[in-house]
């Protein structure tokens, strides 16, 4: 059976640049105007410049000794070969002139409709991020697909970090009367590491437990404050445990807005400021209607500010939960004013090794998988992450909730010992907020 070939577009390439090893034995097709497209990309400190380049460079040195317009051999073993389409030369369907426009698009089309006239009985797929891209390749008769590498099968289905368990009286009486039972004595229910469960009884009887898999014990929750922040519910009081939990390195959560995320983040980072050297707090710019910052007045802080907004509203809040003569009131202004709390765009962390810090990630569904794995690998000793997010708001064009990073994260390290998640599910934001997420 022949291998197919499939055609990359850029969005493709800038979701990551390691894509063109992701086919297995088949072929790769670069059209040139994706080449023109990446060239733009290339200088910048942002994620997707950083991709071009890494792309760029990986062609360059692929094809050291090949003219790059013929079939050249991918690296590694059981892998096809690729090469840039130089000439598109469309004798039948023509993009351009169904279209009736001359865009990178169309001439990216034409590529694939080239190679699907030269190369007869191979599979020619165009492979694209850009959904529209996608309809109009189907239009004219081209197979189109998305790039399903680090796609999640089933969002409805990603652990939700809680369980409830029906049990009895006796059994909660017994956990907190001792605080913790060993694993082996427990067969009411099967334990998974780093889990939270919500024990219910027929009599109206509950409790809040944890897992621990590192003493292998089921302990029970209390619900403490954090920085003047208490948790509303079963589910904040748990994410409040797992950010105070100093043997869990890597936590997320997400949920709808309203339902404390950030503000929980925060406040637990604040009550463990005296382990940690720094917290940062970062989140991704995502530019209003695909503009760039450069269209924003003003100075690089100017520009930012806006995104920023949201954390600083979060840390006001806490703040007032104390009066300003109070000395945990004064305290976030001088952590501010010594940079032992930062709030900065993500960007800026590209190639730091971050050890002592507690690191905040906002809205986590904007970053890729590739991107969340660069944030992780980050950390260096006595480092946490927190990453946070909404997998169903999603503001850029090229993710969704099947192939955004916080839903690759939560899918590929459930069940790890140093990793958390929860899923927040109650608004606790205003009984207003609460009706708009759920009737509009």
């Amino acid at each position: 059976m022949p291998t197919k070939i499939f055609v990359l577009d850029t969005s493709v390439i800038l979701f990551n640049h390691q894509s063109i090893t992701s086919f297995e034995e088949h072929d790769i097709a670069i059209p040139i105007t994706v080449l023109e497209e990446l060239d733009t990309f290339k200088k910048g400190s942002e994620t997707k410049n950083f991709e071009a380049r890494e792309f760029i460079r990986f062609l360059d040195k692929c094809s050291n000794q090949y003219p790059i317009n013929d079939w050249i051999p991918l690296p590694g073993e059981n892998k096809g070969r690729f090469k840039v389409i130089l000439n598109a030369e469309v004798k039948e369907v023509n993009a351009i002139e169904a279209f009736n426009e001359t865009s990178m698009d169309n001439k990216i089309l034409n590529a694939a409709l080239s190679l699907k006239e030269q190369e007869e009985g191979r599979e020619i797929i165009m492979v694209t991020k850009d959904v529209n891209l996608r309809l109009k390749a189907k239009a004219l008769g081209l197979l189109a697909e998305d790039f399903k590498t680090g796609k999640v099968k089933d969002v409805d289905g990603l652990d939700k970090g809680i369980s409830i368990i029906h049990t009895t009286k006796t059994f909660i009486d017994k956990l907190y009367q001792r605080g913790k039972i060993p694993a082996e004595e427990i067969e009411e229910f099967e334990l998974i590491s780093n889990h939270y469960y919500i024990l219910q009884t027929e009599e109206g009887s509950s409790g809040l437990a944890y897992y621990n898999p590192f003493e292998r014990v089921l302990e029970k929750v209390n619900k403490h404050a954090a920085y003047g922040v208490k948790p509303r519910n079963a589910e904040q009081a748990f994410a409040l445990h797992a950010l105070m939990n100093p043997a869990v390195k890597l936590v997320s959560i997400y949920g709808v807005a309203g339902t404390g995320k950030t503000l929980l983040a925060l406040a637990g980072a604040l009550q463990q400021r005296k382990i940690y050297k720094q917290i940062y707090l970062a989140r991704p710019i995502v530019p209003l209607s695909n503009k760039d910052l450069g269209f924003l007045p003003g100075d690089i802080k100017s520009k930012i500010d806006p995104y920023m907004q949201p954390l600083w509203d979060n840390l006001k809040f806490i703040q007032h939960q104390y009066k300003e003569t109070d000395k945990q009131f004064k305290l976030i202004n001088q952590m501010l004013e010594e940079e032992k709390l930062l709030i900065s765009p993500l960007a800026y962390i590209r190639g730091r090794s971050l050890s002592d810090i507690i690191f905040i990630v906002d809205e986590a569904q904007n970053l890729t998988p590739h991107e969340v794995k660069t944030i992780i690998t980050r950390a260096g000793e006595n480092a946490k992450f927190i990453f946070t997010g909404d997998i169903r708001q999603i503001d850029t064009p090229y993710l969704d909730e099947q192939s955004n990073g916080l839903s690759y994260l939560v899918d590929r390290l459930k069940g790890q010992d140093l990793f958390t998640h929860i899923k927040l599910q109650k608004g606790e934001r205003s009984e207003l907020a609460n009706l708009a997420n759920e009737l509009l």
